[in-house]
């Protein structure tokens, strides 16, 4: 099997996350400006949407009227799972390590089994956590958009049965927007998403200030006691809370579209204390009374504006779409470039940036399976039941890579990589151990779609192993002889697949 990797990132000056954190100044600071404003127009959809659900789901597992112990803890579980799994570990350490400045699982494999071959273990954990990627990927434009449109029920239960069928209709529309590339979509909606973002930040402030004391939550005490206390109840919660940060993984495969710069930039300064903001307000609301039968996101709205904002936030969602839509065409790319895939046809978008590209054939795979999704659960609550479960497990594998990437391609001493690695294994076994037992309520589905996938990368690179080695036979055998099958084998002795 031969591997394609970038000779930039195994240089004898590898990029440590340090150093990279300290040098987003190397763009000039207008460029940085605006490819971070395009980034939160690709890559910032899905994990800045999340507020829209996360909060309401964790609720929802809790006691009909939870005390301040259980919303304080709930709150500083949030705050630190974005704090440490996202920025810690994708922005400032996953993000260090690109291959020709792609991003991901599959990149991460790429460039690991460049410095030894013939690792299938290795090769085995990237693929399935890339087609794992796939399969989480396609519940979340459908859990997003159901979200933003069922806040129409908050302004009048009319709009009750017209959310479904107009979810569909915007799904639809997003999708075949996709040939125009990410480029245009990113000009687009990064001036939409900016206001998104400042919509999070006013919101949560408007809501912290109604409870100041929230703010105590900021304190990872708070959640660990409520994690001890609830047992079992709080081990499910983790499940829910693990919504915050399902675009994490999606946001590292998109790097290769904007470079790992404009993105942390973009994260520090906009996404990440939005984010904090609005989760702090909604469980400060909470505190001060709200009830927690509706969505706690729309309560922070002002009765007046409730229809702006959930036209704004269907808006939003669509766009929080699209930073899975676009981590799957790089993703693909990659498989295709290792031989992993068929050579599908791959358009180029933009000529500013290699990463800007769209695949037709996993643009209508994807919707189609979207759709399904949608019209199959119907309900926002119904597809958080089924969504999470596959990216945590990307996650897990993803932290086994980076773990060998620090020892091989960093140097890292074996006690300092385990140490980082192995508190990133124990945050993410947690994640994923809660998330198994979402597979009864609808867990099984995007798993399932993974192994579909997983079995095809599998089939299509064994067929073209067998082609090459009947290829290699055929040379092997004097002009003069019959090519017959028999002589083939005579001449070749063809290796078994297994």
């Amino acid at each position: 099997m031969r591997l394609t990797s970038s000779h930039h990132v195994g240089s004898s000056n590898p990029e440590t996350p340090l150093s990279a954190l300290n040098k987003t100044h190397a763009l000039p600071v207008p460029r940085l400006a605006a490819l971070g404003l395009a980034a939160l127009g690709v890559v910032f959809g899905d994990i800045g949407t999340s507020p829209l659900y996360t909060f309401k789901t964790v609720l929802d597992l809790t006691a009909a009227r939870p005390d301040p112990v259980a919303i304080l803890g709930v709150l500083s579980l949030i705050l630190w799972t974005l704090l440490l799994i996202t920025t810690v570990k994708y922005v400032a350490v996953a993000m260090s390590i690109n291959n020709d400045g792609e991003g991901g699982i599959l990149a991460l494999m790429s460039l690991i089994n460049m410095k030894k071959k013939n690792r299938p273990v290795i090769i085995a954990i990237g693929l399935f956590g890339a087609a794992l990627i796939y399969g989480d990927g396609a519940i979340t434009p459908a859990i997003s958009v159901l979200s933003a449109l069922e806040g129409l029920q908050m302004v009048t239960p009319t709009f009750t049965p017209y959310v479904l069928p107009a979810t569909v209709v915007v799904l639809l529309g997003l999708f075949l927007l996709q040939p125009l590339g990410t480029q245009f979509i990113g000009k687009a909606f990064g001036r939409i998403m900016a206001i998104w973002f400042l919509a999070l930040a006013v919101m949560g402030i408007a809501g912290i200030v109604r409870h100041p004391d929230v703010l105590a939550a900021v304190s990872p005490v708070y959640g660990l006691e409520f994690l001890a206390s609830s047992r079992f109840t709080g081990f499910l919660i983790l499940g829910a809370v693990f919504l915050c940060v399902t675009g994490a993984e999606a946001l590292y495969a998109d790097m290769g579209h904007f470079g790992a710069k404009p993105i942390r930039f973009a994260w520090l300064g906009i996404v990440f204390p939005s984010l904090l903001l609005n989760y702090a307000g909604q469980a400060a609301i909470v505190l001060d009374g709200a009830s927690t039968d509706g969505n706690t996101f729309y309560q922070l709205c002002p009765a007046p504006l409730l229809i702006p904002m959930v036209l704004l936030a269907t808006v939003a969602t669509v766009i929080a779409s699209q930073s899975i839509i676009t981590g799957a065409f790089s993703m693909t790319r990659q498989a295709i470039n290792l031989g992993w895939l068929p050579r599908l046809a791959i358009k180029q978008t933009s000529a500013e940036g290699y990463g800007q590209i769209y695949v037709a054939a996993v643009n209508l795979v994807l919707m189609i399976v979207t759709v399904a999704l949608t019209v199959g659960f119907q309900k926002s609550d119904n597809l958080a039941s089924a969504y999470g479960i596959a990216v945590s497990l990307t996650m897990l594998m993803t932290t086994v890579l980076l773990f060998i990437a620090m020892l091989e391609i960093w140097g890292w001493n074996v006690w300092v990589a385990g140490t980082m690695a192995g508190f990133f294994f124990i945050v993410d076994g947690a994640f994923f151990a809660a998330n198994l037992a979402k597979i009864v309520d609808g867990g099984y589905v995007p798993l399932l779609f993974a192994a579909v996938i997983y079995g095809c990368m599998c089939i299509w690179h064994r067929g073209q192993e067998a082609s090459q080695l009947q290829s290699k036979a055929w040379r092997r055998l004097p002009n003069s002889t019959p090519k017959s099958p028999l002589n083939m084998l005579l001449a070749y002795r063809v290796q078994r697949c297994s």
